[in-house]
């Protein structure tokens, strides 16, 4: 995949991931704080970042209970080290630090 097709599927990425924030009732803040940046803070100030790793062609989350690396295998955002795609993955890592249950698919 070259840069351009990355970026694109990245940023489309990015987009579905705040989509299902705003779509959430969750208490919780949400901002781009940057073209690859966003950042999730909950009510107990946590943060969960997920980032656009341009060098890798991957999405990186970092959340309290770890961090987490996504390579696009062809239809999805696929952890490198485990069987569990971005969106799955988002949406349990938010529940848990927002301590209740959000879906972002």
């Amino acid at each position: 995949m070259n840069d351009r097709e990355f970026n694109a599927l990245a940023d489309m990425a990015l987009k579905r991931i705040e989509a299902g924030l705003e779509r959430s009732d969750a208490d919780l803040d949400f901002e781009m704080v940057s073209d690859s940046v966003l950042e999730i803070e909950f009510s107990d100030r946590s943060r969960i970042i997920v980032n656009r790793h341009d060098a890798a062609q991957e999405i990186w989350v970092a959340a309290r209970s770890g961090g987490f690396h996504y390579r696009w295998d062809g239809s999805n955002w696929q952890d490198t080290r485990h069987d569990e795609d971005l969106m799955a993955a988002l949406s349990r890592l938010v529940s848990e630090q927002a301590g209740e249950p959000i879906s972002l698919a």
